[in-house]
C-alpha cells in the first residue's frame, strides 16, 4: 500500500486510526492556534498604528509594508503544512537576482501577488481558522482525555459522563474500554477532515499559481542555461590552454629530443633518448586524442553532420550514418548532440558485442531527433555505468531528452530529441 502524502489520503486509508494522522491532524490544528493569535496582533496592531500615525504621514508609509506581513505568514504556514502535506507547499515567489540589494529585494517581494495572497490567508487564519480549530481539538482532546482518566476520576470522586455516573474505578475501566475506542475513532477522524481542510486551504493559497509555476520553470531553465554556458566558456578554455600552450611545449620537447637522438653517438644514453622521444610522442597523441574528445575542431568549423560522421569513422565498429540537418544549430545543441552519439557509440564498441550500428539524424519540426541503433546484445541503462548520466542532465538543461531502449538480446535503440532552439 502506498504511503499516504496528504490527509485526504490518509483518511482513506483503512489504517488511518493506527497511524501517525491522528495526532498530525490534532499537531496541526493546535498549532494554528499560537500561529494564529500572533497572526492577528501583529496584523491588528500594524494597521492601528499605521491608522493613529496616519496624520503625520508616517502611517502612510507603513501600508507598503504589509505585504512583507504576507511573506513570512506563508513561510510560516507553508512549513506548518508539512504535518498534513508530505511534499509540503511549493513556494509560489520567483527567485531574484543574487546582485539585488537588500531595499530592492524587499521590495520585489512586496510587489508580487503572493505576497498579497499569503496576507490575506493571515486574515483568514487569525479571524476564523485558529478559533474553530481550537474549539473542535480542544473539545475532542478533552472528552479522549477525560475518557482515558476515567477510572483516575471515579476512584477519587463521582464523575458524570453524560447520561451515565461513575462512583468508582470498576466503572470508569468499564467506561474507558466501552466508550473510549468510540471516541478515539469518532474525534480523529473530525479532527483529520479539519485538519486536512485547513492544509488544503492553505495550499490553495498559498501555492503557486499555474502562470507562477511556469515562471519558475522558464526561470529554472534560464539559469541551466546558464550553467551549460559557463560550462562551455570553461571548456574552451581549457581547450586553448591544452592546444596553445601544453601541446606546444610536448611538440617542442619532441623536437628537442629527436635532434638529441640525432646528436649522441651510440651508447646507454642514446637508448634512453631515442626511448624518452617516444614517450614523448606518445603523450602528444593522447594530448591531442583528449584535446579533440573536450571539443573537435571539426564540430566548431564543418557542423554536427561532419563531426559525427567524423567520430564514426574512428569507431572500431562499422557505422552507417544518415543525417539531414538544415543548417548549423546552436552551439550548444550541436555539442550536446556530438557527445551523445560519440558516447553511444563509445559503448557499443566496448560492451554492445555488436556486429553493426547505425546513427539516424533529422529535423522534426522544432525537435532535432537523434538514433542510434546497434546489433548488439542489449542490457544497456543510462546510469548504469554508461556514461550517459551527465548527457542527460545537459540534455535536460536544453529542454531535450534522451531514451534508451534495450531489452536483453538486443537490439540497443537509443533516442534523443532536443528542440533546435534554445529557451524553446
Amino acid at each position: 500500500m502506498e504511503r499516504p502524502m496528504t490527509g485526504w489520503q490518509a483518511l482513506a486509508s483503512p489504517r488511518f486510526l493506527v497511524s501517525s494522522w491522528p495526532w498530525r491532524s490534532y499537531a496541526y490544528l493546535f498549532s494554528s492556534v499560537p500561529v494564529g493569535v500572533v497572526t492577528i496582533t501583529l496584523l491588528f496592531g500594524a494597521a492601528a498604528t499605521s491608522a493613529v500615525l496616519s496624520p503625520i504621514l508616517i502611517g502612510l508609509m507603513l501600508l507598503p509594508l504589509f505585504p512583507l506581513f504576507g511573506v513570512l505568514i506563508g513561510t510560516t504556514e507553508r512549513f506548518r503544512a508539512g504535518l498534513m502535506l508530505v511534499d509540503g507547499i511549493r513556494s509560489p515567489h520567483a527567485a531574484m537576482p543574487a546582485a539585488l540589494t537588500v531595499r530592492q529585494k524587499l521590495k520585489f517581494r512586496r510587489r508580487e501577488q503572493a505576497s498579497m495572497r499569503a496576507l490575506g490567508y493571515g486574515f483568514v487564519l487569525g479571524v476564523f481558522v485558529w478559533p474553530f480549530s481550537l474549539a473542535l481539538a480542544g473539545l475532542s482532546a478533552t472528552i479522549l482525555g477525560v475518557t482515558v482518566l476515567a477510572p483516575v476520576i471515579a476512584d477519587g470522586d463521582e464523575m458524570g459522563m453524560g447520561p451515565w455516573t461513575l462512583d468508582n474505578a470498576q466503572e470508569g475501566f468499564l467506561f474507558l474500554f466501552t466508550f473510549g475506542p468510540v471516541f478515539y475513532a469518532v474525534s480523529s477522524y473530525l479532527v483529520g477532515v479539519l485538519a486536512a481542510a485547513e492544509a488544503s486551504l492553505a495550499k490553495a493559497m498559498l501555492g503557486p499559481r499555474q502562470e507562477e509555476l511556469q515562471r519558475n520553470l522558464a526561470e529554472l531553465r534560464r539559469s541551466r542555461l546558464d550553467l551549460v554556458d559557463a560550462f562551455e566558456t570553461e571548456r574552451q578554455r581549457i581547450e586553448r590552454h591544452l592546444h596553445d600552450g601544453v601541446q606546444q611545449r610536448i611538440v617542442g620537447l619532441t623536437m628537442t629530443l629527436g635532434l638529441a637522438e640525432l646528436d649522441l653517438p651510440e651508447g646507454e644514453g642514446k637508448r634512453l633518448v631515442i626511448k624518452a622521444h617516444a614517450e614523448a610522442e606518445a603523450a602528444l597523441a593522447d594530448l591531442r586524442e583528449a584535446v579533440r574528445g573536450i571539443h573537435p575542431r571539426v564540430l566548431v568549423d564543418l557542423g554536427l553532420e561532419a563531426a559525427i560522421r567524423e567520430v564514426a569513422d574512428r569507431s572500431p565498429l562499422p557505422t552507417t550514418v544518415a543525417i539531414t540537418l538544415p543548417g548549423r544549430l546552436p552551439a550548444p545543441i550541436e555539442a550536446a548532440a556530438y557527445f551523445v552519439v560519440s558516447e553511444a557509440l563509445a559503448n557499443v564498441a566496448k560492451h554492445a558485442q555488436a556486429t553493426h550500428c547505425e546513427v539516424l539524424g533529422r529535423v522534426d519540426g522544432q525537435q532535432l531527433v537523434i538514433t542510434i541503433t546497434d546489433d548488439g546484445i542489449g542490457g544497456a541503462t543510462v546510469g548504469g555505468g554508461s556514461g550517459l548520466t551527465g548527457l542527460v542532465t545537459r540534455l535536460d538543461a536544453l529542454g531535450g531528452t534522451l531514451v534508451v531502449d534495450s531489452p536483453p538480446g538486443g537490439p540497443t535503440r537509443l533516442r534523443m530529441e532536443c528542440p533546435c532552439q534554445l529557451g524553446d
